[in-house]
C-alpha cells in the first residue's frame, strides 16, 4: 500500500496492532476470506470509533462499507469530514 494518508495508515495498523489480523491486501473482501468474523466485526467498529473519533449510526451499518481496507478507509475519511451532529443523525 504505497503513499498511504495518515487514514489509511491509521486503519492498517488498528487491524495489525490493535485487532491482530493479517490484511492480505487492501482490496481483500474482509468477510469472505475469513479475516473478519462478528465478533471481529463488532471490535473493528468500537476500534474505528474510539480511535477516529466517529459515531457509526445503525444505519450506515452496510456491509459493502467494511468489505475491504480501501472500502473502510473512504468510509472513516467521510465520516470525519461530517460535523458531529451529522454522523449522530436525527
Amino acid at each position: 500500500m504505497s503513499e498511504a494518508s495518515p487514514v489509511d495508515s491509521r486503519v492498517v495498523r488498528l487491524f495489525e496492532e490493535t485487532l491482530r489480523l493479517e490484511l492480505p491486501s487492501a482490496d481483500t473482501d474482509l468477510f469472505e476470506t475469513g479475516v473478519l468474523d462478528s465478533m471481529a466485526f463488532v471490535e473493528l467498529l468500537h476500534e474505528l470509533e474510539q480511535q477516529f473519533g466517529i459515531t457509526v449510526p445503525i444505519e450506515d451499518l452496510e456491509l459493502d462499507n467494511f468489505r475491504t481496507i480501501k472500502k473502510i478507509e473512504e468510509f472513516v475519511a467521510n465520516r470525519e469530514r461530517l460535523p458531529e451532529s451529522a454522523q449522530r443523525g436525527p
